[in-house]
């Protein structure tokens, strides 16, 4: 992402009151609520560690235990209990 010049973009008056609180600093203006993107929606990570916990979850309530479970997917024990623990019934597979 690149800079733009705040006195190329903004009217005046705007740019005199920004300058009063962040003046000659650099400013983030995040984009609009409606505009953002959820985490992970863009990647598809979201959606990989969605069905990745229901895969741990299926073979967890298969009769796979924590510990193979943390080494298969190369996760700590405590992290697999936490997938375990916080899953819905029906994001099981």
């Amino acid at each position: 992402m690149g800079y733009i010049r705040a006195e190329d973009v903004l009217p005046s008056e705007v740019l005199t009151l920004v300058q009063e609180f962040v003046d000659g600093g650099m400013l983030y203006v995040p984009k609009k609520n409606a505009e953002r993107s959820t985490w992970g929606s863009v990647s598809g990570m979201k959606e990989y560690l969605k069905e990745r916990n229901a895969r741990i979850c299926g073979e967890y309530h298969r009769g796979g235990s924590v510990h193979m479970l943390a080494e298969k997917y190369y996760l700590s024990e405590k992290s697999i209990q936490r997938i375990i623990r916080d899953s819905k019934p029906s994001e099981i597979t």
